[in-house]
């Protein structure tokens, strides 16, 4: 089973890119959950969201304490909340960052485990206009935790922006773009 805790702010798709994913997995023959952990609701806040995904059933129904993966949507969090809190030892970490690796291993405290980056808000802002980072975060988070193949990605989050997006089918091909930059452009390792 992997486990996955995305790390976020209110309004920058954490909580979606989770439920996005719990989707595909569900897609492609997978167990899954996908759920938010709620706290003061509003813009800008921080917010938990989480995964579970197995080839078999998933009897656990609480929040994750342990995960296998950290997703970071905002790099400004580091050092407001304890990202690290249970991670795995073998575990690791994923951030929307434009800042070197390096530096970010400082701010984790010299965090030396598996750890990377993608600049998700670059992506967002060059196909999208807009800072939307969830929808790269998540084709990242897939690549890095080998949830499904890339053209798995591709087929499932295809249809669902098309349902998601019915009545605002432009948005469609920057997103699916944003999958395909957020699956390639992975730093760290």
């Amino acid at each position: 089973m992997i486990e996955i805790r995305w790390h976020g702010r209110g309004g920058q798709g954490a909580k979606t890119a989770s439920l996005l994913l719990a989707d595909a997995a569900f897609n492609t023959g997978k167990y899954i959950q996908g759920f938010p952990e709620y706290g003061p609701e509003r813009m800008g806040a921080p917010i938990t969201a989480y995964n579970r995904i197995s080839e078999n059933p998933i009897r656990i129904h609480s929040n994750i304490y342990e995960p296998d993966y950290v997703v970071i949507v905002d790099d400004s969090l580091i050092g407001t909340i304890d990202v690290l809190d249970g991670l795995k030892d073998n575990g690791a970490i994923l951030i929307n960052s434009n800042q070197n690796i390096e530096e970010i291993r400082k701010k984790l405290g010299n965090y030396t485990g598996h750890l990377y980056t993608i600049d998700a808000s670059k992506i967002s802002r060059d196909l999208l206009k807009a800072n939307y980072p969830n929808t790269a975060m998540l084709a990242a988070i897939v690549n890095i935790a080998d949830i499904m193949t890339r053209e798995q990605l591709l087929k499932e989050m295809l249809t669902s922006f098309k349902h998601k997006f019915a009545r605002k089918p432009e948005v469609i091909e920057p997103n699916m773009e944003a999958i395909k930059r957020g699956y390639d452009e992975i730093i760290g390792g």
